[in-house]
């Protein structure tokens, strides 16, 4: 079958217009296991294809892509970037998106290779070529060239190629493009700067992540809002953290969002600076960030009042965040009868919201009630009682009763909530004294798509796994809770049938 491919490549080769042909190597080669073609790599002869990629016919260009993908496979990284670089600059200016997409996905090959990156950073012309699809319409090249250039970053040469060169002139020419080209650059440089603190230096020296905070704290809206996610992708990793402290950049955020009451266009930033504070808490201390920016604990219960339900959302999502590790939770605690009306309003949020609001409220519950099992101290399992207790007046019956609605994502996010209390033992014997909920569990037919099902075993596991079911569930329903457990969450129980005699 590779013979016949070869031999097909090879009529390709020799013919003006060999539509025919491309379509037969098209179909055989689709047919060809990818190691008998990798044993005939030395013979592959691709000039001729990549040259019919010049011509301005549609259905050839299609058929060359799909070709050349399935052979450049069969390739080592190495020996496309000493043998084709010619073919890879001219695949990156061609018109047709398809074929800078194939050529990009090969510099892709190449940049995760060791030995055949450096053929890429000697040279020049190619990655300028790069650097310029990031200022592409097509948003497939754009994100690629980002990613082959954040992967050659990861080097100490890949680092001096890009930012001690003409490549970074290149870099900023892009940028003026038009907006949506600037913030795929800054979304490139964040890339690099969470590598490493000499990734982010290197950034820092080029001026962009400068640009990049000046216009985060300058005065249009819009821009301020896509620039707060990127800075906080930044903040994800210690030395970016370091970096946004030391600049007075989280100072200014907190300043933003104290003057945002008086601005009548906030809530198109404020949202992601809120997310912004909600994440360094996590990543810091809570405690520590909560009583530095009390501004930030103060706008999140503002904005679970909100109307608007973008509002609402993110904060519910924060306090979610907030409250997923113990030290959060003790903060939240700390805010007494005010986050007892949270709760609350969460728990209402819960049964009446647009289904996106409640499952956002469900998931945030989730992460405030759940207690590893090493952390459950008398006063802590006090706190996530109480917590359930002023979501509703009987919770249980309100997460069983939107359990039992019909969508799938609002099931999960139900049985959810029930698995993050199922290792408290007061949580236990609110279900065990619940009619008819340990049937509830161990029920299969309740469940009928995959991700349910799921969700319904983890609820299953984390009960059986518990060192308080057996004695608070009793023994007999808990083996019911273990033979679950062993048969998985696909099982289906096989239907007997009877012979009868005399039965056609």
């Amino acid at each position: 079958m590779a013979a016949q491919a070869l031999a097909l490549l090879r009529e390709v080769a020799r013919l003006e217009a060999p539509l025919e042909e491309l379509r037969a190597l098209h179909s055989v080669l689709q047919a060809v296991p990818l190691n008998e073609l990798r044993e005939q790599a030395a013979e592959l002869r691709l000039g001729p294809l990549f040259s019919l990629l010049n011509e301005n016919h549609r259905e050839k260009t299609a058929l060359c892509v799909s070709i050349l993908e399935r052979l450049l496979q069969a390739m080592e990284p190495v020996h496309v970037a000493r043998n084709l670089r010619v073919d890879l600059q001219r695949g990156l200016i061609h018109p047709d998106d398809s074929v800078k997409i194939l050529t990009l996905s090969q510099i892709g090959r190449i940049v995760e290779n060791s030995d055949a990156v450096t053929e890429i950073l000697n040279n020049a012309e190619l990655l300028k070529q790069i650097v310029y699809c990031i200022g592409g319409e097509n948003l497939s090249v754009a994100k690629a060239a980002i990613k082959s250039l954040s992967r050659i970053s990861l080097t100490q040469a890949g680092l001096e190629a890009l930012f001690e060169s003409n490549l970074l002139d290149d870099l900023k020419s892009v940028m003026k493009t038009n907006d949506i080209v600037r913030y795929r650059v800054y979304e490139l440089i964040v890339e690099i700067s969470s590598v490493s603190p000499e990734s982010l230096n290197y950034c820092t020296t080029s001026g962009l992540v400068t640009q990049l905070l000046r216009e985060l704290t300058g005065e249009d809206v819009l821009v301020r809002a896509t620039c707060i996610e990127m800075v906080t992708s930044l903040a994800y990793t210690h030395h970016g953290r370091q970096y946004l402290a030391q600049e007075g950049v989280i100072d200014q955020i907190s300043n933003i969002i104290v003057g945002a009451d008086s601005d009548p266009f906030s809530s198109f930033y404020l949202p992601g600076f809120v997310k912004f504070f909600g994440n360094l808490a996590v990543m810091d201390s809570p405690q520590q960030i909560c009583e530095r920016y009390p501004i930030f604990v103060e706008k999140v219960f503002e904005m679970t009042e909100s109307q608007d339900p973008t509002m609402t959302g993110v904060a519910v999502d924060t306090v979610g965040i907030l409250g997923s590790n113990v030290e959060g939770k003790q903060v939240l605690q700390k805010t007494g009868t005010r986050f007892e009306r949270l709760l609350m309003r969460i728990g209402h949020q819960s049964k009446n919201a647009p289904v996106e609001l409640k499952i956002r409220c469900l998931d945030a519950i989730s992460s405030l009630l759940y207690l590893p099992p090493e952390q459950q101290t008398d006063d802590l399992l006090r706190m996530t009682e109480s917590w359930f207790s002023a979501l509703s007046r009987d919770p249980l019956e309100l997460f069983r009763g939107i359990s039992s609605q019909p969508f799938p994502e609002l099931h999960c996010a139900a049985l959810k909530v029930f698995t993050a209390i199922a290792n408290q033992p007061w949580a236990q014997k609110l279900m065990f004294n619940s009619p008819g909920f340990v049937e509830y569990v161990v029920d299969r037919s309740v469940e009928h798509d995959k991700a349910s099902k799921d969700a319904k075993y983890e609820l299953v596991k984390a009960l059986a796994n518990s060192k308080t079911t057996a004695e608070i569930f009793g023994n007999p329903n808990y083996l019911r809770l273990r033979t679950y457990l062993s048969e998985g969450p696909y099982y289906v129980k096989p239907v007997s049938t009877t012979a009868v005699e005399g039965a056609e």
